[in-house]
Formats: C-alpha cells, sequence, structure tokens
C-alpha cells in the first residue's frame, strides 16, 4: 500500500487544466514577484530598427535597450511581430518562434511562455502570405459570410506557426476620405462597418486567434484627416457613429483584445481615458478580454500629447485607464514602471488587475497548461490554393462597375485595347499598406515580393488572348514629369478602346498617396493623372477608367466623357485577374460602393450620413451632392424589384418590429448579383438626424429569370439615438423604411408610426436588422 508520503505531488494549482481559469490565475498570481508580473505587461520586438528610418516615426527613441537573457528571466508578455518585421522563410520562422519559446519558457521561473501577435489587416503580414483584398474591398462586396470564410483563412495560417493573436480589424468608420488610414477601413457607415468587422472578428477567432478591435475610438475622424490629429467629434457623433461597430464585434463576435486610438478627443488621449476603457469598455458592455496599446501609444502619452511629464507617469496613466499591456516594446511598463511601483507612486493593485487578465487570456489558450509546447506545421505554406481561391473571389465580388452609359463593357474578344497607365503594369498597384511588400520589402531592397501577384496588363492579355494589346505608362503615379503623354497617346489614339489604370501607390507616413500617415491635402487624382486621363479622352477613342486606389477621388471632371468607369479598392494578389475578368465580362460586376465618389476635389470632405444642413442647399455655393453614391453599383445584368411596402402605414410601438420584405427578379440573360439595402429615415427627431442611414442589406446571387424574396426584420431599436441628455433612446413619430440599390435609389418606401412613450435602451439592445431570403 502506498502511504500518503510516497505519493508523487501533483501539479500546482496553477498548472491544473481541471480548475476553473480564474482560480489557476489567482494561485499563480500569489507566487509572482512584482517584476515577474510586471514582465508580463509588455512585449519584445526583437529585431526592430533602432535607428532612424525605421517602420514608423519615433520608433528608434521609443524602443527600449534591454539584455534579452535577464529579461527573458522574469517571463514576458508578448512578441512582437516575429514574421512581420523582416523577410523570414515561413517554415524557417516558425522554427525560430518555436525555439524562442521554449528558450522563453526554460529562463524563466514558471516557464511561461510569451504570446506572439502579428498585423493581419489584410492577410498575414509575413513574406510569401496570402496578400487579400484591403478592408474598403470588403465593405464593398456586401458579403459578410465570405469575409468571415477569408479571416477564418488568415487565422488558420496565424496559428500553423505559433501565432496567437491578430491586430485587425479596423473598425474606424470613414468621416474625411483625405485620411490616408481609408483603405484599412470597410467603408463610411457604421452598420456596413459593423457588419463586415463582426464576420472578419468571426472567423479570426474560430481559429483560435484573439482578434484585435483597433482603433478605439474615433481614430478616423481626426481633424483636417491628419493622422493623429484631435478628434473633434461631439458626443452624439461619438456614440451613433463611431461607437457601435466596436460594440457589435464585442458582443456579437467575441473579440478578446482592444486596441485605443492614437489620438484625442476633447483633451483627453484615448490611451489615457478610463472612461472610455474601463466604464463604457468593461463596466458597460461587459468586455473581459485585454486591452493593448497602440505601438508606441503609452511611451506618446509622454512625448506627443505631453500629459505625463515621464515614462513611468505615462504607465501610471495608461494603467489606471485600462490598458494592460504595453506594445511593442517596454519603454514605459519596463523598468519605469517597477520602479514606480516600488517607490508607492503606483498602486501594484493596477498590476495584478492587469496581469490577471493577461494570464486569464493565456490560461485560455493553453499556455498555462503543463503540457504546453510550441507546435507549428511543417513545412508551411501562407498562400495555399484555398487562400488565393477566397482571395480570388473576394476581389471579384469587390470590384464596382460605377458607370457604363454606352455599354461599352465587355470588351469584345478581339478588339485593339490600349492599356495605359501608372498602375496597370505594377504588381503594388493590388496591395494596400499594411500587405508584407508594400509594408516591409520597400526596407529591403532586392528582395522578391514572394507571392505571384498579376497586374491588370498581365491578367488582361491572358483574359483576351485574341485582342491586341498594347501598353505605354503614360506617367508616374505623383510625379509631376509628363514625359510618358505623347506615347500614351499614340497607343491610344491607335486603339479601339483605351483602358486607363490609375490610382495609388500605398505606403507609410508620406512614402505612398495613401496609407497610414499619407493624408490627401483634396481628392483630386495624385501626380499629373488627371491630366493624362484628359489627354486620352481627347483622342476621342472611348476611355475605361480602371482605379486601383485606397480612397475615393472627385472624377466629376470626367462625368460624361468616359466609355466606363471601374473601381477596385486594393484588389490584393488576385485583383489582376478580377479586374480583367470584369473588363472582359466573364466576371458580371457586383461590387457596391462602402464609400461615396466625390463630384468635385473640395467642399465635401465628410460622408452620406448627412442631416439637412450638411446636403445641398440655397445657404452655400457648394454642392456637396458625390457623383456615385454610397451603396451604388452597377451590373451586366438587369433586376426587376416587386414590394407592397408603403401601401399603407403602419403603426408600432416603440419597442415594437415590422416585417419588410422585397422580391428581386433577375430580368436579364446572365447570372449577377444585387444588393438590397434597407435605409432609415427620420423625418422630425429631437436632435438632428442622418437624412438615410443604412441598417440593413442582403447581397442575392440570381441566375438569370430567378427571383428570391428578401424579409428585412426591423426592430424599433433600430431607430435608436443618442438624444441630449447621453441616452441612447427611442422617439415616437414617424419613420420611414426605404429599399434602395444604393442610398438615393430608392425603389420602395414603408410608412411607419412609432407610438408609446419615449423608450430608453440599454446595453441589451438589437444592434442587427436580421434577413430571410426564400
Amino acid at each position: 500500500m502506498t502511504t500518503a508520503s510516497e505519493r508523487k505531488p501533483g501539479p500546482a494549482p496553477w498548472r491544473d487544466p481541471s480548475l476553473p481559469a480564474a482560480a489557476r490565475v489567482d494561485d499563480l498570481l500569489s507566487r509572482m514577484t512584482l517584476q515577474e508580473k510586471t514582465a508580463q505587461l509588455y512585449g519584445v520586438w526583437v529585431g526592430a530598427d533602432t535607428e532612424d528610418g525605421g517602420v514608423a516615426p519615433h520608433q528608434s527613441d521609443m524602443t527600449a535597450d534591454y539584455d534579452w537573457d535577464e529579461l527573458v528571466s522574469h517571463g514576458l508578455g508578448q512578441l512582437t511581430r516575429p514574421f512581420g518585421t523582416a523577410p523570414v522563410d515561413p517554415t524557417a520562422g516558425a522554427r525560430a518562434l518555436a525555439e524562442a519559446q521554449r528558450r522563453l519558457v526554460a529562463a524563466n521561473r514558471f516557464g511561461i511562455p510569451a504570446l506572439a501577435h502579428e498585423e493581419c489587416l489584410a492577410g498575414f503580414t509575413a513574406w510569401r502570405a496570402t496578400a487579400y483584398p484591403v478592408p474598403l474591398s470588403w465593405g464593398a462586396s456586401f458579403d459578410p459570410d465570405l469575409v468571415e470564410r477569408m479571416a477564418a483563412r488568415i487565422g488558420h495560417d496565424l496559428r500553423s506557426v505559433g501565432v496567437h493573436q491578430g491586430l485587425a480589424p479596423v473598425l474606424d468608420v470613414v468621416r474625411d476620405a483625405r485620411w490616408g488610414r481609408v483603405e484599412e477601413t470597410i467603408g463610411e457607415d457604421p452598420y456596413l462597418v459593423a457588419t463586415v468587422g463582426t464576420a472578419y472578428v468571426r472567423g479570426l477567432e474560430s481559429a483560435g486567434v484573439i482578434a484585435t478591435l483597433k482603433h478605439f475610438a474615433g481614430y478616423a475622424s481626426s481633424a483636417g484627416a491628419r493622422n493623429l490629429a484631435p478628434v473633434r467629434a461631439g458626443t452624439r457623433e461619438f456614440a451613433d457613429v463611431t461607437l457601435p461597430p466596436f460594440e457589435m464585434a464585442i458582443r456579437e463576435g467575441g473579440a478578446r483584445s482592444v486596441m485605443p486610438s492614437y489620438t484625442e478627443r476633447d483633451g483627453v488621449p484615448a490611451s489615457a481615458d478610463p472612461e472610455l476603457l474601463t466604464q463604457l469598455l468593461r463596466e458597460t458592455w461587459g468586455f473581459t478580454g485585454t486591452v493593448v496599446s497602440d505601438y508606441f501609444a503609452v511611451g506618446f502619452l509622454e512625448t506627443l500629447h505631453r500629459v505625463a511629464g515621464t515614462p513611468a507617469e505615462a504607465a501610471h496613466a495608461a494603467l489606471a485607464a485600462g490598458i494592460d499591456i504595453e506594445l511593442p516594446t517596454l519603454k514605459c511598463y519596463g523598468k519605469p514602471l517597477l520602479t514606480a511601483v516600488q517607490e508607492g507612486a503606483v498602486p501594484e493593485e493596477l498590476v495584478d488587475n492587469a496581469v490577471r487578465r493577461v494570464l486569464l487570456q493565456k490560461c485560455g489558450l493553453g499556455l498555462l497548461d503543463e503540457d504546453w509546447t510550441p507546435t507549428h506545421a511543417e513545412p508551411v505554406e501562407l498562400d495555399s490554393a484555398q487562400n488565393r481561391a477566397v482571395a480570388r473571389q473576394l476581389a471579384e465580388e469587390s470590384v464596382v462597375l460605377l458607370d457604363n452609359p454606352d455599354g461599352i463593357l465587355p470588351l469584345a474578344p478581339d478588339t485593339r485595347i490600349a492599356v495605359v497607365g501608372p498602375r496597370a503594369a505594377e504588381t503594388l498597384a493590388m496591395l494596400g499598406c499594411y500587405s508584407f511588400p508594400s509594408h516591409v520589402l520597400p526596407h529591403h531592397p532586392g528582395v522578391a515580393d514572394g507571392i505571384e501577384i498579376p497586374t491588370v496588363l498581365q491578367a488582361l492579355r491572358a483574359e483576351l488572348p485574341d485582342a491586341k494589346v498594347t501598353f505605354a505608362e503614360g506617367c508616374g503615379v505623383d510625379t509631376p514629369d509628363t514625359g510618358g503623354f505623347d506615347e500614351a497617346v499614340a497607343r491610344a489614339s491607335e486603339a479601339d478602346v483605351c483602358v486607363a489604370v490609375l490610382g495609388d501607390r500605398a505606403g507609410l507616413f508620406g512614402r505612398g498617396t495613401s496609407g497610414e500617415g499619407c493624408d490627401a491635402e483634396d481628392l483630386r487624382l495624385p501626380g499629373v493623372q488627371a491630366e493624362l486621363l484628359d489627354a486620352l479622352v481627347a483622342t476621342g477613342v472611348p476611355v475605361v477608367l480602371v482605379m486601383l486606389a485606397g480612397r475615393p477621388y472627385a472624377l466629376g471632371r470626367w462625368h460624361g466623357r468616359l466609355g466606363a468607369v471601374v473601381e477596385a479598392f486594393f484588389p490584393g494578389e488576385e485583383g489582376g485577374p478580377a479586374v480583367a475578368g470584369v473588363l472582359s465580362g466573364r466576371v458580371n460586376p457586383s461590387g457596391r460602393l462602402p464609400v461615396s465618389v466625390p463630384r468635385v476635389t473640395g467642399g465635401q470632405p465628410w460622408t452620406y450620413l448627412q442631416p439637412p444642413l450638411g446636403l445641398k442647399g440655397e445657404v452655400s455655393n457648394l454642392d456637396p451632392t458625390p457623383l456615385y453614391p454610397f451603396g451604388h453599383g452597377r451590373s451586366y445584368t438587369e433586376f426587376g424589384w416587386e414590394s407592397d411596402a408603403g401601401e399603407a402605414p403602419v403603426s408600432i410601438s416603440t419597442d415594437g418590429s415590422h416585417d419588410v420584405s422585397v422580391t428581386v427578379r433577375n430580368t436579364g440573360d446572365r447570372a449577377g448579383a444585387e444588393v438590397v439595402q434597407l435605409y432609415l429615415h427620420d423625418p422630425v427627431a429631437s436632435v438632428t438626424r442622418p437624412d438615410v442611414r443604412l441598417i440593413g442589406y442582403r447581397r442575392l446571387e440570381l441566375e438569370p429569370g430567378e427571383a428570391r424574396r428578401v424579409t428585412f426584420a426591423f426592430h424599433a431599436d433600430l431607430s435608436a439615438f443618442t438624444d441630449r441628455g447621453g441616452r441612447r433612446i427611442v422617439e415616437p413619430g414617424a419613420l420611414e423604411l426605404r429599399l434602395g440599390a444604393s442610398s438615393t435609389d430608392i425603389r420602395y418606401t414603408a410608412q411607419l408610426e412609432l407610438t408609446g412613450e419615449v423608450r430608453e435602451l440599454g446595453v441589451d439592445r438589437r444592434l442587427r436588422c436580421e434577413t430571410e431570403v426564400d
């Protein structure tokens, strides 16, 4: 018989997976020293450039020096971008990350591994990984299910190499298209951003990867569209436009991490705002995950915002506000925080609260289990055929046909085509600023893209092998040189049709015309591209304009003078074939605008969500009416709509519901997709309201002659807004539900009358308009 003294002791409680996570974490916390606890609150960016000229401004002065062996002896919270810092072969990178984790586990007293994070805005930002369309293209697809599939593929790839957390999606709602990061957003409507962004969160989280919502909150509302400029959004705009996508992604998507914005609102930086990061996020919304700083944002409280006098004061402000983890390195949460707690300047309770959340997340990932070992796939394939198929489908669904007045598209298979423009023969024309080739490879000249990226020129030649296709660049993206105009005009003059491929070059901090820190003075085409387009139109040859861009540009100058207009927002590695497929007719375009396309370059720096005074009127000579409105997009087939909406007014209570239906039939001779959109118009309210706003949509794929009926389950909660006292309310009174093919192309209107008392809503309110199709 074995005595009690002879039994082998079991694992410490914190190692026991049969115990509740909270009990395990509390046991571990009780055993940790202060230095071991603070070590869980920062990341380390191995290989980050400490010299001037790094990826981001202030990178050199914000990257702290440290001794790796001494550092990891106390543990480590996160590893920053092991794949996204330099070109690393994926298989070798996975091995290196696993070895780094083994060394870390062996070095610290409790054997706790780090959580590894990476960027994944439009795919895993790693060498040889699939470059998907940017989020603005996700919005253009109006297809959340496909976005969820894409995110699941991205999550699978991240997990396959040992990465636990992805820094995406961006849930900022576009407020001014001049802002450089428009390409990273899903669009200018909070409902579209919320539903598509939540789908991305579900996909990433389904693969076991922590989704990180950013940038919380108001980043896209920066004054003058300048990166990091102060946010001037008022209380109601903040509550009704900025916050809803984050709330839905947490409540319905299950996001487990949030990243605060760099910006400040009304004098308070987001990274030092307890009302935002604790009271709203945790106490009101019930968020239980981790809050991670944007890169260097804790240090910026001292250096840029000047609300802290030292790194220790910055750490205190951020920790007290609710930031659990400093990324990407340990400038403030390292030695400055440790010393401040030891000296009594910062309560240790703040550290304990943050560490508890960090360890609970690690526990949920299995990183505290005794048998955890770093694993990864072998060999690693990050650009699989399955990935490329999803990338192709999303690219095809997101291309928007803005205009085709004379039916010049699709192009005849044996026609003479002059392809002109600085984006036609350039692989990077397909990619946004957070793709690896655009984000990292400029710092590694001579290194190949690592993935196949067909250009529009290559794809069009493959798509139309019997056509005679010539090419001339014409000009650069943003240079003043017009020396190539003559050749471009000559090629166009010899052709039956000219395809002008214009747009942006994605980059960072002024090194591009679109991207982070690449804000625009106005919405004219960059460089001399407008003059090139003028010269091509003057030939008299029909011109098909193809825009490959990260933001909408003003096109009113050429309205009625072009044969067709096609918009593609950085459509990814399969974007060239997708655009060529639309031009040839192999693909029936089905994208819809997630942002309005302006008519003129200035005078309308806002979006379609305008109250009456934001619309055209007699009080100003400037007309802000867009050339192509939010939700607009054409097809090569026709659709007929039938509905009984509007036959009689309907009364419902302020907590009631009403179904509105429409039957859509493909009346053309080829398969196509229609996007049915439901808008709300509130004629009279106690505060000014947008003239119309999207509250529901459904994408319908229809064969020739096929009809399907879509029903929107409207609930009065969807009419709610923030009143003068800051309450979210439903008011009695008249409403209109407008069924349309865009925000201005309204087909049917249902008249409602809300009856009863004003009703105040809580966090359990309905966030989406459910749809059924039969």
